[in-house]
């Protein structure tokens, strides 16, 4: 079994057919095609289905390409690893965020401080969980992170603006703006695996609201839960800037009532030893990440 075999099953998955999976990896399909069919043979069973020009997938299959999505993550993260190494090595800067805070980081923040700083490139480490983004500093792996509060005693932080939470559904979903929190109830959402960080997180906020959405979509791929909103299977919870850039007009976003802010702060340990991280820290310190338009 290869990483390349798992990408393949992956992009078959994500795109229907073999022809376009082939496009999409610039592979022939029938290098594809033969891949697929040894990764069937080594484990023994049936991954895809073909059902006319389209392909889908056997329970098996399914199974697979969730665990194969769990690989790519955790060969991606590792790899991040080496370019965070390259990149403080070569006069950048590497900053561990989560997959939902990086849109901001990489769209707009980043590109901002290195217009500022001629010569700092801005090295983004992507986390699955904050707990991740918290380690990621204190072992030195990155200089700083970007994570929503609240912040481990042991580390420094840096509050720098607060983000508004909002539902984005799809534009099926029949919800009044704003939307109470009641609404939940029962609402098909898309959310993060069940017993990661993250999910505990939200379920106690759920909790503490006395609500219990159902969870449609159970994923830490951010992108997938995009896809689940645009698809019609459920709505997700994301903040309302990143959202508008996201989704434009192709979901519907709605404040809550009453509303959830989340403050967002710059995290990192006692000592900023680095020339571009202090210049990082100063840049926020002087609302160089707010929204324009802040105070």
């Amino acid at each position: 079994m290869t990483l390349q075999q798992l990408r393949y099953l992956i992009a078959v998955a994500d795109h229907g057919t073999m022809t376009a999976a082939a496009e999409a990896l610039y592979v022939a399909q029938s290098a594809l095609s033969r891949a697929l069919k040894a990764l069937e043979h080594e484990l023994g069973g049936d991954l895809l289905v073909r059902e006319g020009r389209s392909v889908g997938l056997t329970a098996e299959g399914k199974r697979v390409v969730r665990l194969a999505r769990t690989v790519l993550d955790t060969v991606g993260a590792i790899e991040d690893v080496g370019r965070a190494a390259e990149s403080a090595r070569v006069n950048g800067l590497s900053i561990a965020t989560t997959h939902t805070l990086a849109v901001d980081l990489t769209g707009r923040i980043a590109p901002a401080f290195e217009a500022e700083h001629a010569g700092v490139c801005v090295d983004v480490v992507r986390c699955l969980s904050r707990e991740d983004v918290f380690e990621s500093v204190r072992s030195g792996l990155t200089a700083l992170g970007l994570v929503d509060a609240p912040v481990p005693e042991d580390l420094r932080s840096h509050r720098l603006a607060e983000h508004e939470v909002v539902l984005v559904s799809p534009t099926s979903e029949d919800l009044p703006d704003p939307v109470p929190w009641s609404q939940l109830n029962g609402l098909r959402m898309a959310m993060p695996t069940r017993g990661s960080g993250r999910r505990s997180e939200m379920e106690a906020m759920f909790a503490t609201l006395w609500v219990r959405p159902i969870a449609a979509v159970e994923t830490d791929d951010r992108v997938h839960w995009i896809a689940s909103v645009l698809n019609g299977e459920g709505s997700m919870l994301w903040y309302r800037e990143i959202a508008h850039g996201v989704f434009g007009d192709s979901a519907v976003i709605r404040s809550f009532d009453p509303p959830m802010l989340r403050a967002v702060a710059l995290v990192h340990t006692a000592d900023v030893t680095s020339r571009q991280a202090r210049a990082f820290v100063e840049f926020a310190q002087r609302g160089g990440l707010r929204e324009t338009g802040d105070a």
